[in-house]
């Protein structure tokens, strides 16, 4: 037992000295990857994906065992092109992550200068839309409002109608006006200017939702969770505001606090949607207490 832990120690003892910079750098980045990929399978289908390939494995491994030739040429051809199929079926969270990384504020800063962001347009755009909205809400008039942020959303633009005009109450109207062609899709804003009108937005991928809610909130929360777009939307059958971001909806508002929670969200320049989402679902009674 001795000799067993003097050997231990030893190899950990050589291993420690010849411990470089270099070494410290590859064990930080191979973490933060097994950190992500385990998010991955947490927060998405892959996790159940990952258990057919286990199956596939142990069956090409019993088909090497009893000699089924037939299974074991298949298998063996299934998993030579494994890498292009797992690219095929885990695309839609590979480009998540991918996505992710992008908006990480360290490498975001390195990789791209900074823009200057245009304040009083964007403070323009926030006003002109909880007042349509407010408008909206007592007239029950459906719409669907989106705010680009750092995805750039020139695909979803390409569904619709480019306007590339300043915001006002009036032009929402016309848009939204229940018989106007455009009144069914979505309006992108981008720098505080109407980009595009009649978008298509994809629908949420979950199925835990309110079966009351509609189509447009269902794209909403689609947009949200594909990306860092912050969305709201007035309802046509009884008038509530709702906002999404980050994959949540918060709803129930009036013109004020909607006002207060696009600023935070559009001019405060903190695009993380897990530190603001705390604050935007902070409590009334919470905030009362505090002050």
């Amino acid at each position: 037992m001795g000799d067993f832990l003097s050997t231990i120690l030893s190899s950990a003892w050589a291993t420690i000295k010849t411990f470089e910079f270099k070494d410290a750098i590859d064990i930080i980045a191979v973490a933060i990857i097994l950190y992500y990929l385990l998010r991955l399978l947490r927060q998405s289908r892959v996790g159940q994906l990952l258990k057919g390939v286990v199956i596939l494995l142990v069956a090409y491994g019993l088909s090497a065992i009893f000699n089924l030739t037939m299974m074991n040429y298949i298998l063996k051809a299934l998993f030579e092109f494994a890498i292009i199929i797992l690219v095929v079926v885990f695309q839609p969270e590979l480009r998540q992550v991918l996505e992710k990384l992008g908006h990480n504020k360290t490498l975001k800063s390195i990789v791209t200068p900074t823009n200057n962001i245009p304040v009083d347009k964007t403070a323009k755009a926030i006003g002109d839309v909880a007042d349509t909205c407010a408008l909206f809400s007592k007239t029950k008039t459906g719409a669907l409002i989106v705010f680009e942020r750092e995805s750039i959303l020139n695909d979803t633009a390409n569904t619709g109608t480019y306007l590339n005009s300043d915001t006002s109450v009036a032009l929402f109207g016309n848009i939204f006006f229940n018989k106007a062609p455009l009144h069914d899709g979505a309006v992108i804003i981008r720098d505080g200017e109407i980009l595009s009108a009649g978008c298509i937005l994809p629908l949420t991928k979950t199925n835990d939702i309110n079966s009351e809610l509609g189509t447009r909130h269902r794209a909403a929360l689609g947009m949200s969770e594909d990306s860092d777009a912050v969305c709201v939307v007035v309802s046509e059958e009884n008038g509530v505001i709702s906002l999404a971001v980050g994959g949540r909806l918060i709803r129930n508002l009036d013109r004020d606090s909607l006002y207060e929670k696009l600023s935070a969200l559009l001019i405060d320049g903190d695009t993380d949607n897990q530190s603001l989402l705390s604050v935007l679902f902070k409590s009334r009674k919470e905030k009362k207490d505090e002050e």
